[in-house]
């Protein structure tokens, strides 16, 4: 496994080896032992899961507080999507600041988000099939989310805002400022 760091510390990607032939490709998508031994994170995955969504969906920016905080490991089985992890760290230098990665079922990069970030994703492909792990259970007491169009996080989605589909629920997020004044 190959790990590439972003701007962000802690926030990473991960691109497995990855064996082809004529029959097609074969990969370990995760080990516990190799991804404490890469990334030094002691990370104990609790559930799986899985979206499809098609071209335009942008679902996010999501996130669980408190005790209730996820890290995740998130990857692409089919299509693109552009992932987009917000730094929610109080005390931290990136503390609002975000790094946006394309995985794809082509690419079979993953990102590990740590606890205390927001965490979004845009469907770039005619569709997307989307998983990803989770280190806690999901907890409807404790989700939190900030604005997928938040002027001052000034994230490219890459979609024309014409083009972008959003549940009903993230149309009406406040900015990451209206959140930490609400906190």
């Amino acid at each position: 496994m190959n790990i590439l760091k972003t701007d962000i510390p802690d926030l990473l990607i991960l691109e497995p080896r990855v064996f082809g032939d004529s029959r097609g490709y074969f990969f370990e998508s995760f080990s516990e032992r190799d991804f404490k031994a890469a990334t030094a994170f002691d990370v104990k995955f609790v559930q799986d899961n899985e979206s499809r969504s098609c071209y335009g969906v942008v679902r996010g920016l999501h996130f669980q507080k408190g005790e209730h905080a996820q890290a995740k490991l998130v990857r692409v089985v089919e299509g693109e999507v552009l992932d987009v992890a917000v730094d929610l760290r109080h005390g931290s230098p990136t503390f609002g600041k975000h790094a946006a990665v394309v995985l794809s079922g082509e690419n079979h990069r993953q990102l590990f988000i740590p606890k205390g970030f927001a965490h979004g994703f845009a469907v770039l492909s005619e569709t997307a099939v989307f998983q990803y792990k989770c280190d806690s259970y999901y907890c409807p007491e404790s989700e939190g989310a900030i604005a997928w169009d938040d002027p001052d996080l000034a994230i490219d989605w890459r979609i024309p805002r014409d083009k972008v589909i959003l549940s009903a629920k993230d149309l009406s997020h406040p900015t990451l400022k209206e959140y930490i004044l609400s906190e």
